[in-house]
């Protein structure tokens, strides 16, 4: 078994792991054989970053992904119980070979979260529970087919030329291994002082905290992972990314290359927004662009709407998009605020509204401050406090009141009769 794994991994490995995804500076030279297609559009995007081993990147994988449909995977931790800006990236990576017609695979670490990847981190990761693990999971599994659906739905013309999609968890081939087993079986393939050279480990072992075991073994149970998905599924190419994007970059060229990464607008529509922002950068049009292009793919085309309501009620003071709002948006979209519901009786008056919900002081000094006009109701000024509440005006068709005091203390309340 260690002679297999050993000889297996080895001929993988001296062939196509194609494995970072990045935002940051490509060091991916597309060769003469590779200026064409999905290796140069993702090159021009941005979102090759290296490849291991570089010479087998450069000479064979053009080659490679124009033979056949490969297998491609990357792999996801759930350390967390949803994806990040980094994941986002990693999966978009999957996507593009996906809608050029390879299979993929969406990995779940369930067993390699236990032990925790250290790349890129000077501490070691806190230890998770299985039962964290496990809803951990059932998060990101969420996450992942809600993307890979909207993706189909919304991005690609026709689904018929996309590859398979295949969603695997780490967990189901080391649930019956015991460690005995497992360091007989496949540790005897690892050599020490190939594990040490490792960046990851050099710098943790530089550090006041060090490294672990623990954490040091998380690169034999990820080899064996790529070497399990050749064994099971074909699988010839990883693709991984980084954790975060840092702020290094800012203004125009970081939503250019946002554009690039994030949405799978084509290059020259890309170059059309960002000159159309150029011209009127206060309308912001690449910003919303963006937003609007990874919401749709994250939310689908209802969270797209429901963002474009929420951002109308809140920074554009739109009395219809608060009317349209759900009692679940409003109370998304003010998290801090609090929401109370009441039975509207006949005479309230805003100064009632406003007490009720304990939006203002009690006594004459709260009655003072609606007169000087602190308080709001609907993006509506409201400094009678005896005014009576007015359906349509005070009360909305859909039975709710956003009351504000000062600049942004928000108070929703949903009357129940009207």
């Amino acid at each position: 078994m260690a002679a297999s794994i050993a000889r297996s991994c080895c001929r993988v490995h001296s062939r196509v792991i194609f494995r970072k995804t990045n935002y940051l500076k490509t060091s991916f030279h597309c060769s003469s054989s590779s200026r064409s297609g999905l290796l140069l559009s993702l090159h021009n995007r941005g979102l090759l970053k290296e490849s291991f081993p570089e010479h087998a990147a450069q000479a064979e994988l053009p080659d490679l992904l124009r033979s056949a449909p490969q297998t491609v995977y990357c792999g996801f931790d759930p350390t967390a119980d949803s994806l990040h800006a980094g994941n986002l990236l990693a999966i978009i990576g999957l996507l593009h070979f996906r809608a050029a017609g390879h299979d993929i695979i969406a990995l779940l670490g369930g067993a390699t979260a236990q032990i925790g990847d250290p790349s890129g981190r000077s501490a070691e990761r806190e230890r998770l529970s299985p039962a964290a693990v496990e809803q951990n999971s059932r998060g990101i599994l969420e996450s992942l087919h809600r993307i890979f659906t909207h993706h189909e739905l919304y991005f690609c013309p026709d689904s018929s030329k996309l590859g398979r999609l295949t969603v695997l968890n780490n967990r189901s081939w080391y649930k019956d291994w015991s460690v005995l087993e497992f360091l007989s079986e496949v540790g005897r393939s690892f050599r020490m002082g190939t594990m040490l050279s490792r960046h990851s480990v050099q710098s943790r072992l530089k550090g006041a905290e060090g490294m672990s075991f623990t954490e040091f073994s998380y690169q034999i149970f990820q080899a064996f992972d790529f070497y399990r998905l050749h064994q099971l599924h074909g699988c010839r190419i990883q693709l991984g990314g980084t954790d975060q994007l840092g702020n290094i970059m800012s203004g125009h060229e970081l939503i250019h290359r946002y554009l690039k990464l994030f949405t799978f607008l084509s290059l020259a529509e890309v170059e059309k927004v960002m000159e159309q922002q150029k011209q009127d950068p206060g309308k912001r049009i690449a910003h919303k662009r963006l937003a609007a292009e990874v919401t749709k793919l994250v939310h689908g085309k209802e969270g797209l709407e429901s963002a474009k309501r929420c951002t109308n009620a809140l920074y554009h003071s739109n009395i219809e998009a608060l009317e349209q709002m759900s009692d679940t948006e409003l109370q998304e979209l003010f998290r801090e605020a609090p929401f109370h519901e009441f039975f509207l009786d006949p005479g309230t008056t805003v100064l009632d509204a406003c007490r009720r919900a304990q939006a203002i002081p009690e006594g004459p000094r709260g009655y003072q401050m609606i007169k000087d006009g602190g308080v709001w109701i609907n993006h509506q000024r409201a400094a009678n406090p005896e005014q009576v509440l007015v359906l349509g005006q005070h009360i909305l068709s859909n039975g709710l009141s956003l009351i504000r005091v000062g600049k942004r203390n928000f108070y929703i309340l949903k009357w129940l009769s009207m």
